[in-house]
């Protein structure tokens, strides 16, 4: 079996996840999952902060205004979520400059939209 990047770390957020979908299934806004994944964090004593601020540096500047991910994991994974019907390459490009702008390496891509959850392992 491959040796995944932060593997026991993603499969504890993905379990999240699917714990979250297998109860509200598809449907609510994006603010519903995220309020029952904080939740399902707490529960499972996983380190989280909610709507991460990263600032965007540019040249010899710091950019007047940031990227907020939908979660940052164990101070290291950026979880974005998503609620829509399907995921395309904007997404995946979203989770990327998050990705590095908050100079973490992996970034996982839920969407909950669907009729069954959807994640994908984004890395830098």
């Amino acid at each position: 079996m491959n040796d995944f990047y932060l593997r026991d770390e993603a499969y504890a957020i993905i379990g999240c996840c699917m714990e979250v979908h297998k109860i509200l299934g598809n449907g609510h806004g994006e603010i519903i999952y995220g309020d029952a994944l904080e939740y399902e964090f707490q529960k499972n004593d996983i380190p989280y902060s909610r709507k991460k601020q990263f600032s965007i540096a540019y040249k010899d500047i710091v950019l007047p205004h940031y990227h907020f991910s939908d979660f940052l994991i164990f101070d290291k994974i950026i979880l974005e979520i998503k609620a829509i019907s399907k995921l395309s390459n904007n997404e995946i490009r979203q989770t990327l400059n998050y990705l590095a702008a908050s100079k973490n390496k992996l970034g996982l891509l839920v969407n909950f939209g669907e009729s069954s959850l959807v994640y994908k392992r984004v890395i830098l």
